[in-house]
């Protein structure tokens, strides 16, 4: 049986702000964004420009408990993979926004690669794969 990845929960702050950071610096796309009465929350999907059909679901922290997962998912691994094809169009762009990378570009065997944070703290790589994978 055929399965994909759809969507990913990102824990976050605040949806607004969350919205700020990846539609207006990252360039993702807002796919929805729904209020839910009975749950008094909004249902916010973002994904990147491209092929991909993989998004994130900004999950607004509901309680006490979530909210110290901000900006903490992953116990400080990294944590997505925002894959380019065009590394230095993007690193660039990205460094102008005011995005932070932690660690610099970095040839490597599978193609170039730079760890930037979210607005919360959370690692992503920012990748070029040059070998043929995805």
């Amino acid at each position: 049986m055929p399965q994909s990845l759809v969507h990913i929960a990102l824990v976050v702050r605040d949806y607004d702000e969350a919205l700020d950071f990846f539609v207006g610096k990252l360039g993702f796309e807002l796919v929805e964004d729904t209020y839910q009465p009975e749950q008094d929350k909004r249902w916010v999907i973002v994904r990147p420009q491209g092929e991909g059909t993989a998004s994130v679901l900004l999950a607004r922290a509901s309680n006490e408990h979530q909210a110290k997962f901000v900006g903490d998912q992953a116990g400080g691994r990294v944590f997505l993979f925002l894959r380019t094809d065009d590394f230095w169009r993007d690193y660039s762009d990205y460094v102008d926004k005011g995005i932070e990378f932690i660690r610099e570009p970095k040839q490597a065997d599978y193609g170039i690669v730079a760890v930037f944070k979210d607005l919360y703290g959370n690692l992503w790589d920012l990748v070029e794969f040059t070998d043929g994978r995805d």
